[in-house]
């Protein structure tokens, strides 16, 4: 029998990222590599990442929160999903106001008291946290004086299409590279050989971002350990960080991926990374053997 067999799920999206949310905290699992795998093939249940609840450590939580990719590894912050997650609390509960924890800290989210009566989508606000510019903590494989701009590329030696990424951590690794225009950057050819550059030793979320105004940018992402997405929310915090922090916009932008916009306002007063997005129900039910990859009827 599939460990995670029989147990309730929730089929949400932000911006079109797919999200399943798994609330383990009556019934504490770990959710096995192997059946998110099989969970995220075309026939089962397709997601980006399974946001997974469980008992909170800290007083004032709702739960902490694992967060686990198509391809079966972990990540530290999906904003997306944590979007998700808000307003399926906030549905189940009646809270507006709902803070969740994760291995890169706390979650301090706000859900519009606008939603709609049945629940079905929302705005959502929530705190990412601080963003993480030195070399150890993005990290990287050695000693990078400035993070603004690092050695890489990719494409021909002698006319690359991406170069010279900012880097920055915004709950995991997060590489962005300036170009003129996204829609002519091929990212799901580039994109897993960048993700695996010996550069970066835990992997790294790869983005072109365009530039339009001081106050917009266009996001095209490849997602470590989901591939082309049509949104990552830690990726347009990185975006953004990593803009203002090269003079190129101001600390409040909004990110347009092709899954819509998210307005992302750096604070000033605290370094702190607010995002803003829908969120969005889609349907639930409970996971079968054959979605998550065990032969029906073996125990």
């Amino acid at each position: 029998m599939a460990a995670l067999e029989n147990r309730p799920f929730v089929k949400m999206n932000g911006l079109g990222n797919e999200i399943v949310v798994l609330d383990l905290r009556d019934a504490p699992l770990a959710v096995p590599a192997e059946e998110a795998r099989a969970l995220a093939r075309p026939q089962a249940l397709p997601f980006d990442q399974i946001m997974a609840l469980y008992p909170p450590r800290s007083e004032g939580t709702a739960a902490f929160v694992r967060i686990i990719n198509a391809d079966g590894s972990e990540a530290g912050a999906c904003g997306n999903g944590t979007r998700c997650i808000a307003l399926y609390e906030a549905g189940r509960t009646g809270e507006h106001h709902i803070v969740f924890e994760s291995v890169a800290g706390l979650l301090d989210c706000t859900v519009s008291a606008t939603r709609a009566a049945s629940g079905a989508t929302a705005a959502v606000t929530a705190d990412m946290g601080v963003p993480h510019f030195g070399w150890r903590d993005i990290p990287l494989a050695g000693p990078v004086a400035d993070t603004r701009a690092i050695e890489l590329q990719a494409g021909p030696a002698d006319a690359p299409v991406l170069r010279a990424p900012s880097v920055v951590n915004v709950g995991n690794p997060h590489a962005i590279f300036w170009v003129e225009d996204v829609t002519s950057v091929d990212l799901g050819r580039y994109g897993p050989e960048l993700e695996h550059h010996p550069v970066f030793p835990e992997r790294a979320n790869i983005s072109a971002a365009q530039i339009v105004s001081p106050q917009h940018i266009v996001l095209k992402v490849w997602e470590r350990g989901a591939g082309l997405t049509r949104a990552c929310g830690s990726a347009a915090c990185a975006a953004a960080v990593a803009a203002a922090r090269n003079g190129l916009t101001g600390r409040r932008v909004t990110v347009t991926l092709p899954g819509g916009d998210l307005v992302i306002d750096w604070r000033e007063s605290d370094d702190h990374i607010l995002m803003t997005g829908p969120a969005e129900f889609e349907f639930e039910g409970r996971l079968t053997a054959a979605m998550l990859g065990a032969p029906t009827g073996v125990a």
